[in-house]
């Protein structure tokens, strides 16, 4: 389906505060600062999206951008949040050489959500190293370390002890994989594997007790990296979107490059999601649109003309 998703343009995140978010990604992640300043992305042009941002910054990780969008009056990230609450929707950061880059994410000021330090998990989850926190606006992180000849290629390649390489993915939680993996099929991604993650170093990673999460990871058509995981608690379950605008602090976007818009807008409508497109138009010569997945998570899919 060549008219499908075909790789992560970026990921955008709303932020209460442009130049604390910007210092936060540059220092303790080590973002480079593409553009301190640029203009609005142009997800917010599109006909009742949102009022006008105050500012927005554009950073780069390797070949992976982050979207900073300030509102100053974005509704804060909800309050007791945890990993199985719906609106969950953490960036996977690559490391090479893991008590370093914990290190210095905690002298970053980052808050932990993971117990315990970074956490080994088993053969089964992929025997990868992995610490999850939050920015200082409230947004999930992880930090993750893939042993050697796991992952994609690029990351056994790019080593350099304690630098962050890149992003790997998103992942957001789920109600019913039942119904999300039907929805991200009609947009061209595949089930490229799933999984089912428990036990002692989960329940640290995610600070839960008794988690138990199924992780499926959906690929676009072309660049497998970054992709899409999907995670559903079974238990514990969390608590849906309920009030959840597009300015809020929690309102995470994906920016997927598609083939043909128009085709993927039918097809999301006809397969009995009619709530799906929030709104759609053309802004600087490229169609775009903004859409909610069944669970209320943001995407913008944007295709880009030739």
């Amino acid at each position: 389906m060549t008219h499908g998703v075909q790789s992560l343009l970026r990921i955008g995140r709303n932020t209460a505060d442009l130049g604390r978010a910007v210092a936060f990604y540059r220092d303790a992640l080590g973002f480079h600062v593409d553009e301190a300043n640029t203009v609005p992305p142009a997800w917010t042009r599109l006909p009742g999206a949102c009022e006008p941002p105050s500012r927005c910054a554009l950073l780069s990780l390797g070949a992976q951008q982050v979207e900073l969008t300030e509102f100053r009056d974005a509704a804060p990230y909800p309050a007791d949040s945890s990993s199985c609450d719906l609106w969950f929707q953490h960036c996977a950061i690559v490391v090479s050489g893991m008590e370093a880059a914990y290190e210095r994410v905690m002298q970053g000021d980052a808050v932990p959500i993971t117990r315990g330090g970074p956490q080994l998990l088993p053969p089964s989850a992929g025997s990868v190293t992995a610490f999850k926190f939050r920015d200082p606006d409230g947004h999930p992180l992880e930090l993750i370390s893939f042993p050697p000849g796991t992952g994609d290629p690029r990351w056994q390649s790019a080593h350099k002890d304690g630098s962050t390489l890149g992003i790997d993915h998103s992942a957001i939680s789920v109600a019913e994989t039942a119904r999300s993996v039907p929805f991200y099929e009609l947009l061209g991604f595949s089930v490229s594997s799933r999984g089912l993650n428990r036990g002692i170093a989960q329940q640290h990673l995610d600070d839960l007790a008794d988690v138990e999460v199924g992780v499926i990871a959906l690929r676009p058509q072309v660049a497998a990296t970054p992709h899409l995981e999907l995670l559903c608690y079974h238990p514990p379950r969390g608590r849906a979107i309920t009030a959840h605008p597009v300015t809020a602090i929690a309102a995470d976007r994906l920016i997927w490059q598609v083939g043909a818009l128009d085709v993927l807008l039918d097809a999301v409508t006809d397969a009995g999601f009619p709530d799906a497109v929030i709104t759609g138009g053309r802004i600087d010569g490229s169609g775009l649109a903004l859409l909610r997945d069944p669970d209320g998570h943001r995407l913008v899919l944007r295709q880009i003309e030739t």
